[in-house]
């Protein structure tokens, strides 16, 4: 006799997005502004190392912007922004190592 087995694909599909990473609200806004101002400022990755006061300073910036446009706590703003900065500057180092 063959084991059958059911499976409940709305509920699967369910716990499959459960388990995706959520970005917070703001972020790719946050990633975006970063982005377009860094340029202005000091770059976020020098010879390969990242540049953490550069880093701070521009996700500082972002966070101010941020906290007016959302209404946000600065704790909040702050978190977003850091972490949309260090994914630029991950992703600034990755494209220059190759």
């Amino acid at each position: 006799m063959a084991a059958t087995r059911k499976i409940d694909w709305t509920a699967a599909m369910h716990e499959l997005r459960g388990s995706r990473t959520q970005r917070p609200a703001g972020f790719l806004a946050a990633r975006g502004l970063i982005a377009a101002t860094s340029a202005k400022r000091r770059p976020l990755v020098v010879a390969g190392a990242y540049d953490k006061a550069a880093i701070m300073l521009a996700a500082i910036a972002a966070a101010k912007v941020h906290q007016a446009r959302t209404g946000s706590t600065w704790g909040e703003a702050l978190s977003v922004t850091l972490k949309a900065t260090w994914a630029l500057a991950k992703a600034a180092r990755t494209a220059r190592a190759h």
